[in-house]
């Protein structure tokens, strides 16, 4: 008789190796300590991202008004995350317009939360909630993003490794649990974004999605749907806006993301296996929310909307997929498409995103094309946001 493996003792070395090395990998980039820190920005990226000019922020820093740059290599002028917000607060302050350069919520604004899904992995779900928390963080909104997926891919391009970092837990699951939750604020981790707070992801959530049927059938009418929407109430004042990255599969976690949804985003590979794959999702999705909005759940949207992924322009069948999709869906597919870059997923490799690399590690033409993508579909998203609060 063939030799056979233990199939779940060969998995569990293998798991073991990986991690140990993605573990020295992450010290390896990040020493001493492990921990990540962002870059600093160039006064020609900080004027961008306030819409000024480079020449005011001289000015304001040679009048010793709001904080003093760095100065790098060549006399160029360094700012921190803290350092824009800085500076953000107080352009507000003699802005002639409310919300010029602190965008937020004002008195009577709702939570935004937008719900990042898609039934199918490979279709840029994580790196759009990924892009979309951090830029909404750069452009002055309080941002409080929530790794919803087992697998944790939001948490480990935060530089989070759930087997080593969350050990004794906290995760959502700790605050959704349908046993003793525990208060929402003791899960949140600062990011080294100012601005963007994050509850990281690991396998603990997967116990949601085994305790939820079986309380079910114990208590007829537990509303588990309910769960994030209550403790997103807890801390709802110090945000601006929730980004939840769901997990590729329409379970009970997900369910409860969309019912304390006030937006949908759902990421599209303009493929057709991944579109025919979507159609299932989609039909799957409004059967399970009916029940949901029959069961008293909330399923009023500002807005739905989709996002084009890893679009290649030149590619014809990908193009003929758009048009598709624009012919049925119309103004719900967003008018910018994210296109596939090789500057994205090399960023990856260091688990950065774009709006944390070095622009120098790239060819100009390459990160710019890049970048002009990601800032056209973040800012049309941005603009739903605002609409939804009425400006």
């Amino acid at each position: 008789m063939a030799h056979q493996t233990r199939i779940d003792r060969l998995v569990g070395e293998h798991a073991s190796l990986l991690s140990e090395r993605l573990l020295a990998h992450r010290a390896q980039l990040f020493p001493p300590n492990a921990s990540k820190q962002l870059r600093r920005f160039t006064s020609g990226e900080v004027a961008e991202l306030l819409g000024v000019k480079d020449a005011y922020l001289r000015k304001l820093s040679l009048e010793g008004r709001g904080p003093q740059p760095e100065t790098g290599a060549g006399g160029r002028r360094l700012y921190t995350p803290e350092d824009i917000m800085a500076l953000r607060q107080l352009l507000e302050a003699g802005a002639k317009v409310p919300g010029t350069y602190l965008p937020g919520r004002r008195a009577g604004d709702h939570l935004q939360v937008i719900t990042v899904i898609n039934f199918k992995g490979g279709s840029g779900k994580t790196t759009t909630a990924a892009h979309l928390a951090q830029k909404c963080a750069l452009d002055g909104y309080r941002v409080l993003a929530i790794d919803l997926d087992p697998q944790a891919s939001l948490s480990a391009l935060h530089g989070f490794q759930p087997e080593f970092d969350l050990l004794d837990g906290g995760t959502l699951y700790d605050a959704i649990r349908h046993e003793d939750p525990a208060p929402m604020a003791s899960i949140i981790r600062k990011t080294y974004f100012a601005n963007l707070d994050l509850i990281p992801g690991n396998l603990d959530l997967m116990e949601f999605e085994h305790e939820t049927p079986r309380l079910l059938a114990e208590r007829a009418g537990n509303l588990f749907f309910t769960r994030i929407a209550d403790k997103l109430a807890e801390i709802e004042a110090q945000y601006d806006l929730v980004i939840i990255d769901c997990p590729p599969q329409l379970g009970f976690l997900t369910m409860a993301a969309l019912s304390a949804a006030t937006a949908v985003l759902v990421t599209v590979h303009p493929q057709m296996l991944d579109v025919m794959s979507m159609c299932q999702f989609l039909l799957m999705t409004s059967n399970l929310l009916g029940v949901v909005a029959d069961a008293g759940g909330n399923m009023e949207y500002d807005w739905l909307r989709y996002v084009v992924t890893r679009y290649e322009p030149g590619d014809g069948p990908q193009n003929q997929m758009v048009s598709f999709m624009r012919s049925l869906f119309g103004d719900h597919v967003l008018n910018h498409t994210a296109l596939k870059s090789t500057a994205i997923s090399d960023a990856g490799i260091t688990k950065q995103t774009l709006y944390e690399v070095e622009k120098s590690a790239f060819t100009r033409a390459t990160y710019d094309r890049a970048i002009e993508s990601l800032n056209a579909v973040n800012g049309e998203i941005e603009a739903l946001i605002q609409k939804a609060w009425g400006r």
